[in-house]
């Protein structure tokens, strides 16, 4: 399984509506082929950050059969208005992992 982990910055003050959107493009991801599950977390300190975390089966799922999809635009059109800068995303494959 591959963690896909996104530092998003929200625009202030756009917060609301960046989660409202989020709401209905999450479904789009949970669709997806070989989509595992997600998190959205708010930052406590500074409410204009948030991150994402999305499990895929393999890497190739979220660069190729999510990123290069028609899905993928709508997800665009819904949420990539909301960020400043674009986030970085970053995959991680578990070393350790507690039974």
């Amino acid at each position: 399984m591959i963690l896909e982990v996104a530092m998003l910055n929200v625009k202030p003050g756009t917060q609301e509506q960046f989660e409202v959107n989020f709401g209905e493009a999450q479904s789009i991801i949970e669709s997806m082929h070989g989509y595992v599950s997600h998190q959205l977390q708010r930052c406590i300190e500074d409410a204009s950050r948030y991150i994402l975390f999305v499990n895929w089966q393999t890497l190739e799922d979220h660069t190729v059969g999510f990123r290069e999809s028609k899905e993928y635009d709508l997800w665009r059109s819904l949420l990539h208005e909301f960020y400043d800068p674009f986030p970085e995303v970053l995959h991680y494959q578990s070393v350790y992992q507690n039974p």
